[in-house]
């Protein structure tokens, strides 16, 4: 009798063991849930919403056609300062394009819907196919439109480099607006990174192509 009291006993202790470790092995499950469901809150916060995929979008359509004045700049004009400047644009802006262009692959976004199709730079507007949330087209300050690119193209000289300062400083005033519009609305810190230099960058051009601008 003693010794079937003492089995009994024996069976109770390892059933209870058994039902305390379910109880942890159950634990340890939800807490491994809960935790697995906080993680894609963390990288929700790290990532891009609209207004970073408008700024990449539309800021790659800005800076292009500030590579196109630029471009025009060694064949038309004389003065050394202008010719310096236009480079340094060139060579600040490409890269940025190649930056963001690689953010919206990274990202899923294509080019702005309107950067396949001709359009009057000057006049922008929102279209059914363009982005909904964020900047729209219309928002792209400073744009030339095409008949001023046919215009700036004819010049030469002396009425050249007044002329493309006036509309460079117009063009980089807009691209500034526009990143500060992406350091108030975006998410994405490389692309305020990106916004803050664009800014930075292009106050500093616009007071030294003032200094360029002739007098009177």
């Amino acid at each position: 009798m003693r010794k079937s009291l003492i089995v009994s006993g024996v069976a109770m202790a390892a059933a209870l063991v058994l039902a305390g470790c379910s109880g942890n092995d159950a634990g340890m499950s939800g807490m491994d849930h809960n935790n697995s469901s906080a993680a894609p809150s963390s990288g929700q916060q790290a990532g891009q919403n609209a207004d970073d995929v408008a700024f990449a979008q539309q800021m790659i359509e800005h800076h292009s056609q500030a590579l196109d004045m630029s471009k025009l700049v060694p064949s038309r004009s004389t003065n050394p300062q202008v010719i310096d400047l236009a480079s340094r644009i060139e060579k600040a802006q490409d890269p940025e394009i190649q930056q963001m262009k690689a953010w919206l692959t990274a990202w899923g976004a294509g080019p702005a819907a309107s950067s396949s199709m001709p359009m009057d730079h000057g006049s922008m507007s929102a279209t059914p196919s363009a982005p909904t949330s964020g900047m729209d087209h219309g928002s792209m300050s400073g744009m030339m439109t095409e008949a001023e690119m046919k215009e700036l193209e004819q010049a030469k000289g002396t009425d050249f480099d007044k002329m493309w300062l006036g509309m460079m400083i117009r063009h980089h005033q807009g691209a500034v607006d526009m990143a500060k519009t992406e350091l108030a609305k975006g998410s994405n810190a490389d692309a305020k990174a990106l916004a803050q230099k664009i800014i930075d960058a292009q106050e500093a051009e616009i007071r030294e192509m003032q200094g360029l601008l002739p007098q009177g």
